[in-house]
């Protein structure tokens, strides 16, 4: 049986023979980004064009792979109202279970979580031992987050998004401003723009955690869409934007949101006007164009 060389090792001949070596960056069309980070063996699996950023962390950019996505998975459209809408118990017609379908969710956990965690090795149906779990039990390898972490990434922004595979981290990174990527906006006083994002709490916490509730200081569970339509003069479309997120009928869905004449998803006592969901904070995303201005 052939066995592939260890990475270390193939480091060493390659040092050796007077190659690069893995950690060195290389020159990068248009030059460097001020984000440019050391590449190195231990995190390979990302594209050397997001890591190095061939181009700026931009919202054309994460917005065009988010709709990358949902285009891969058929575009469908999640408008119901999920506490009215039970799961059904069919687990052929599960997308994240479909071949070709279930690798790309592996590719969302391989590439958007940080390496060493476990979850990187899950698919859209193994858990991180290779096995195939049960479609009942697939709540407990929700790839929501992954996704969101994984678009993220492949656009751009390197270690300065809080990858996790829980959407309460960088909800409670950016209400803490502990990334500078990411700044908590109240859904009441903020119009969400393409690449920012939209978040609910889910379960128990659903109607509890608001945006006087955040950082929460523990994660909860919740939900996390990124913005992919609103009109090009500011105002949305028909008094709604376009968000798309993973896990949504264990697919890449598009959802619309209600929202006022001027964008905001909450009236000025906060209550969502979307009945579906609490929508609890908007992440706003600070991509390269706009990272100057908010220094």
């Amino acid at each position: 049986m052939i066995r592939k060389l260890s990475p270390f090792i193939l480091l060493g001949f390659l040092t050796a023979c007077g190659g690069p070596a893995n950690n060195q960056v290389r020159p990068t069309p248009g030059g460097a980004y001020p984000q440019q980070q050391q590449r190195s063996i231990y995190d390979d699996r990302v594209p050397d064009f997001a890591t190095n950023n061939f181009e700026p962390f931009a919202r054309q950019e994460a917005v065009a792979i988010a709709l990358r996505e949902w285009r891969l998975f058929g575009q469908p459209v999640a408008d119901y109202d999920p506490l009215q809408h039970p799961e059904p118990e069919v687990p052929d017609f599960k997308a994240e279970r479909m071949p070709g379908l279930w690798q790309r969710v592996g590719e969302y956990w391989w590439i958007g979580m940080d390496p060493g965690m476990s979850e990187g090795s899950y698919t859209g149906k193994h858990n991180s031992n290779g096995t195939a779990f049960n479609f009942r039990n697939d709540g407990h390898y929700a790839w929501s987050a992954a996704f969101i972490s994984y678009v993220m990434r492949i656009a751009g922004a390197n270690n300065r998004f809080p990858y996790s595979p829980n959407h309460s981290t960088y909800i409670n990174a950016a209400a803490s401003n502990e990334s500078p990527i990411l700044h908590a906006q109240d859904p009441a006083t903020y119009a969400p723009k393409l690449g920012d994002m939209i978040c609910t709490a889910r379960g128990k916490n659903r109607d509890g955690i608001r945006f006087s509730s955040l950082p929460t200081g523990s994660m909860f569970p919740a939900h996390c869409g990124i913005v992919v339509a609103v009109n090009e003069n500011g105002q949305p479309f028909g008094r709604q934007i376009s968000i798309i997120g993973g896990n949504v009928d264990d697919s890449v869905a598009m959802t619309h949101v209600p929202v006022d004449t001027t964008g905001k998803l909450a009236g000025p006592d906060g209550i969502s006007y979307d009945s579906r969901y609490p929508w609890c904070v908007v992440l706003e995303v600070l991509y390269d164009a706009e990272t100057a201005s908010h220094k």
